[in-house]
């Protein structure tokens, strides 16, 4: 069985669409399962919504999913949040907030956003001066106490970092990276960014051939991301239009200075 495993679209059809493409060239796949966040950002969310949802893909819920799904908006709703808020009908926001937490796709198989038990916090990262890491092992076992032990491999997004962790004793664990968002920025204490290093669309592979004999791919896919920048640039977004030319983040202020 051949799963295609998409993530953190934020928003970003063009990137989509490349993705979509690049996976029908390599012959497509069994099934394609939507890790969340798919469409917060100051991009295309009424079009990437619209895609998604012609496409049927199982998705799993993911922290802006449900942050979007807030209405009215409130001050304390982040900026791309609302933009995307203020773009979608009450009924697409109402699926959104729909979505399941976690889903099993096939038995020992399992999808979520974040973490087993919580939709924004990390399960393979750490926060090391002021970057996103890999955690360390037993972190990274503790947070995965509330699974199954039966579950052999883990599919999850969030940190927008690409990532293949094989569990000792345990599930081989799997983030394909951000589709549409290849870098970002969080202040919320302690502040931190998350870079995948290049501009480029990022999806995964998993092709299952029982255990020990399952192959994982993390592909990365270029495509017209200068559009995706000027279309930040023109929702007043400066720094989401340096991350999508880049994969980099510009220096946060509350980095202060050098």
């Amino acid at each position: 069985m051949r799963i295609a495993v998409l993530a953190d679209i934020h928003g970003n059809v063009l990137a989509l669409e490349a993705v979509l493409a690049d996976l029908e060239r390599r012959g497509g796949a069994d099934l394609t399962i939507n890790l969340g966040d798919c469409v917060s950002g100051p991009l295309w969310p009424r079009e990437t919504f619209e895609r998604l949802e012609a496409l049927d893909l199982p998705t799993v819920r993911g922290n802006h999913d449900r942050r979007v799904a807030v209405d009215p908006a409130d001050d304390t709703m982040w900026a791309s949040d609302r933009y995307a808020q203020e773009r979608l009908t009450s009924a697409q926001r109402e699926a959104l907030f729909a979505l399941p937490f976690m889903l099993e796709i096939i038995p020992g198989v399992v999808a979520f956003h974040a973490r087993p038990d919580h939709d924004e916090k990390y399960l393979l990262d750490a926060i090391v001066d002021g970057q996103l890491v890999r955690a360390p092992l037993a972190a990274i076992q503790r947070r995965l106490k509330p699974l199954d032990p039966a579950c052999r491999i883990v599919l999850c997004g969030h940190s927008h970092r690409p990532e293949l962790i094989r569990i000792p004793g345990g599930p081989v664990l799997f983030n394909p990276g951000s589709v549409g968002a290849p870098a970002y920025d969080d202040d919320t204490p302690p502040a931190h960014v998350s870079e995948q290093g290049s501009p480029h669309a990022r999806y995964g592979i998993v092709t299952l051939g029982g255990e020990g004999s399952d192959r994982f791919e993390t592909i990365a896919v270029d495509y017209d991301h200068e559009a995706a920048a000027r279309q930040a640039e023109q929702a007043g977004r400066p720094e989401w239009a340096h991350a999508l030319r880049t994969g980099f983040m510009p220096k946060p202020a509350w980095q202060g200075s050098a």
